[in-house]
């Protein structure tokens, strides 16, 4: 290893000394440089503060809010309250939601400020499809979350509630049809078919089939109520009833 010594090391004016050269390591012996000898004392500034070399600052952070949850995270086109819990809210934030498919926004019709962990929006949504959430607290520091919001219509009725017909023992139906939009499931909620019949799911209607039990010896209004489910798991129920007429005079049909 070489060494040079000198006393002094001056760089012709409006020149810059470059010591070392890249991937290169140059080492000062401790207290070779003093704060003093360099430009500013040595000192740099943070956030505005001026710090020497060496020392330390205590820095003053921001605090953005955080997102929890949405209830409920699936809702209809008219206006529905969510409730939103997160951290760090500040009275009273703005929230928008953000179409995750066309990036249209839509800022809550109210939000009301309940904690630093929860707020309670209300949002009129027209376009279905899955949201962002844009919370910003009135200091400008702000959380948009993933899709956590979906709007979605519920199932729709076609089939009127009521009477699904009349029908005498030992008959084997296979046309009564229900029906609701959007639903992609049916199931008997309350209430049972007459004996023998049962109730097949299917997309959009479900058909109730089956042979009415012989053993049924007197008239018989039977009331049920079927849910209607779609794929968001929002349900719609409708009551109806099925009448089975055991007189010798009856005959079968569906109104």
């Amino acid at each position: 290893m070489s060494e040079v010594k000198v006393n002094k090391i001056s760089p012709r004016s409006g020149t810059t000394v470059t010591m070392g050269d890249s991937g290169d390591t140059v080492v000062f012996p401790s207290n070779a440089l003093q704060n003093s000898s360099l430009p500013g004392s040595g000192q740099i500034t943070i956030n505005g503060q001026a710090v020497a070399l060496g020392g330390s600052i205590t820095l003053t952070t921001e605090t953005r809010p955080t997102f929890t949850s949405i209830t409920p995270n699936v809702i209809e086109n008219a206006q529905t309250t969510c409730v939103i819990a997160g951290g760090s809210f500040v009275s009273v934030p703005l929230v928008t939601a953000i179409n995750s498919s066309t990036g249209a926004r839509v800022s809550a019709d109210e939000v009301a400020y309940n904690s630093a962990s929860q707020i309670t929006v209300k949002f009129t949504l027209p376009v279905d499809g899955s949201y962002l959430l844009y919370i910003e607290n009135p200091d400008g520091n702000a959380v948009q979350t993933s899709a956590v919001l979906t709007v979605s219509d519920a199932p729709a009725w076609q089939t009127s509630a009521g009477s699904l017909g009349s029908f005498t023992p030992g008959q084997t139906i296979s046309t009564v049809t229900i029906t609701a939009t959007n639903a992609t499931s049916f199931a008997v909620q309350s209430g049972s078919l007459p004996t023998g019949l049962s109730l097949n799911t299917g997309s959009g209607s479900a058909t109730i089939t089956g042979t009415v039990s012989s053993g049924i010896s007197s008239d018989t209004t039977f009331s049920f109520t079927v849910r209607a489910t779609d794929a968001q798991a929002q349900t719609a129920d409708r009551a109806f009833t099925m009448t089975v007429l055991t007189g010798a005079n009856n005959s079968g049909q569906f109104n």
